[in-house]
């Protein structure tokens, strides 16, 4: 959709330039249970996704990391014990919401002092060229307004070698476990959403916004358009979650 001025905010159509606001919108809603809520609505699993993101993100001792849409700080964290104190974090989100809850959190659990928070647009990342070691973004991709931007962003400001991983809802391999999956967000994560974070609305968006992301070939054509090299991809829990690697030459 990139040469009409309107986009996707879940499956409504909507000006470009509204599609930002609206996003923030939901995750303001959502902040204080996003953490909360994470661990219900996907029964802890979403620990072991962040947990392989880690392992094949290669981070070693002394790296700079930078993690986009790294609301409440569960990969920043990791990242900040295995750079140690030499190494440096980025906790990036375009929510200050998210990144007051991430910052709050982190400082709680005693981080190690490495880690630094920027509040910015994944499209418009505020760094020099060849900063980062590593990118992560987790389940941050599809509520991005300009996806192809936002990769070629990312692409600049690795450092030759670095490493993109993309953490995000995907497409089922299942027809079958897509039907259960549609049922569950559709029927109810928006009941517990509202239950839990007294917000149903937010929650029926997030489901939506999974559905109208790209699916995993698409997205690894789309790294490879933007100027990745060795783009893969690995599905988790029947490809309800696709992790996806490039690296910059």
């Amino acid at each position: 959709m990139s040469d009409k001025q309107t986009t996707h905010f879940g499956y409504k159509e909507v000006e470009k330039d509204a599609k930002a606001g609206l996003v923030a919108g939901v995750f303001h809603s959502v902040a204080a249970r996003y953490d909360l809520m994470n661990d219900l609505m996907s029964g802890g699993i979403h620990r072991i996704w962040k947990r392989f993101t880690i392992e094949l993100s290669g981070v070693r001792r002394g790296n700079s990391v930078l993690d986009i849409a790294g609301g409440t700080g569960d990969l920043a964290a990791r990242f900040s014990r295995i750079v140690g104190p030499d190494g440096r974090v980025v906790l990036a989100d375009i929510n200050d919401s998210m990144l007051k809850v991430g910052r709050d959190k982190l400082i709680d659990g005693g981080n190690l002092g490495n880690i630094e928070y920027v509040q910015a647009d994944a499209q418009y990342l505020p760094f020099p060229d060849d900063s980062f070691d590593c990118v992560t973004i987790a389940f941050g991709l599809r509520n991005v307004t300009d996806k192809d931007l936002a990769l070629r962003a990312m692409l600049r400001v690795l450092k030759p070698g670095g490493r993109l991983l993309v953490l995000e809802f995907s497409k089922p391999r299942s027809e079958l476990l897509g039907k259960a999956y549609d049922a569950y967000s559709f029927n109810v994560l928006p009941k517990m959403g509202q239950l839990v974070a007294g917000d149903s609305e937010s929650y029926q968006y997030l489901a939506e916004s999974i559905r109208v992301h790209p699916d995993q070939d698409t997205l690894k054509q789309m790294m490879e358009d933007a100027g990745f090299s060795r783009v893969e991809y690995h599905n988790m829990t029947g490809g309800i979650v696709a992790l996806h690697r490039g690296v910059k030459a």
